[in-house]
């Protein structure tokens, strides 16, 4: 019995490492993400697959999927600007490739 309660305990302690570790994880990538005009994906959230690990931490997990649902909106939104951008940019390229062509006489 001792030994399924000190097992239990270090599976809690590894979950709680491993969302901490995501957090972190997030925190840093977000301002990156941002500055490099590039869509980073969020990562998607945990969910242990032992049922008492998920209700010890329901209200951490409940929160890490309300971050996710916050977070693929602003990924979906950076998707289009990025497309948008593309697309601005593949226009004025087959502009430049116009007059390219026009100089060099093809």
């Amino acid at each position: 019995m001792e030994s399924i309660k000190e097992n239990r305990g270090f599976r809690n302690l590894w979950l709680s490492r491993w969302v901490k570790i995501q957090a972190v994880a997030l925190l840093m990538l977000a301002p990156v993400a941002s500055e490099a005009g590039s869509c980073l994906a969020p990562v998607q959230p945990f969910v242990p697959s032992d049922s008492q690990a998920a209700r010890d931490y329901a209200d951490i997990i409940r929160r890490d999927f309300e971050v996710y649902i916050t977070d693929i909106q602003d990924y979906f939104r950076c998707l289009e600007q990025e497309r948008a951008r593309a697309f601005e940019e593949a226009r004025e390229v087959s502009q430049d490739y116009g007059r390219f062509l026009e100089l060099v006489g093809d």
